[in-house]
């Protein structure tokens, strides 16, 4: 299968580099460019994007305004967005996991970088290396104070609705590991904790596993540690 790629910046040469650089391997196509954030969900839909590269600062609707839009559309529940960015610590990267966005890629990272940032992004995981993103979110979430309204307080009580073993995988998804590395922690196969993750999504309504790391942090599941 082709995965079908839309760029979304304001910066055309940019665009055309990234352009090149995607219509150059032969399992990905771009199928659009965008300039603003709003044209961005637009040609989502047109023309059935697989991927969005979302540029975060952009004129008029910016990229985390688009980022949930997309989110929100039933119609594109499929699409994952990669949030490009210049500064990686940056508040922006926790917002846009929040906003439904499947992970974050450094502008200034290498192609091969971006190009598996694509693939993986399109087999539907998240973009979360084990110490660097739950790190970054650990250590924004601990400077919030844990009853203000950013919260959503309905997240916590769905983690009732959870099997003790989801909980634990839950956990250990939020600590960045791999299913892989999951299952012989836990001394499942990783058929089983594919499917603990499959279940927990479900249940907290995630759409993948950027948003259960969230959601593990944001209930208190897991408790950021500030280094």
């Amino acid at each position: 299968m082709t995965i079908r790629v839309l760029l979304a910046d304001d910066q055309a040469l940019l665009r055309s580099a990234f352009r090149v650089l995607v219509d150059s391997e032969p399992d990905m196509e771009v199928v659009g460019e965008a300039s603003d954030g709003a044209e961005a969900v637009r040609l989502t839909k047109e023309q059935h994007a697989d991927v969005v590269l979302m540029d975060i600062r952009m004129p008029g609707t910016d990229g985390l305004a688009a980022t949930r839009m997309i989110s929100a559309d039933p119609e594109l529940a499929d699409v994952r967005v990669v949030i490009l960015t210049t500064f990686e610590v940056d508040d922006y990267v926790v917002q846009s996991l929040r906003a439904g966005a499947s992970g974050f890629l450094g502008k200034g990272s290498e192609p091969e970088e971006l190009l598996n940032a694509i693939r993986t992004a399109a087999g539907g995981q998240a973009l979360l290396s084990p110490a660097a993103t739950t790190g970054l979110i650990a250590r924004f979430l601990a400077q919030e104070d844990p009853a203000d309204g950013d919260r959503d307080p309905a997240r916590g009580e769905r983690l009732d609705s959870l099997t003790g073993r989801e909980r634990e995988v839950l956990v250990q998804v939020a600590g960045g590991h791999s299913n892989d590395e999951i299952a012989e922690r836990l001394e499942v196969s990783p058929l089983t904790v594919k499917t603990h993750v499959n279940r927990a999504m479900a249940k907290l309504g995630a759409r993948d596993r950027a948003q259960l790391v969230v959601i593990a942090y944001e209930s208190g599941l897991v408790r950021p540690r500030v280094e």
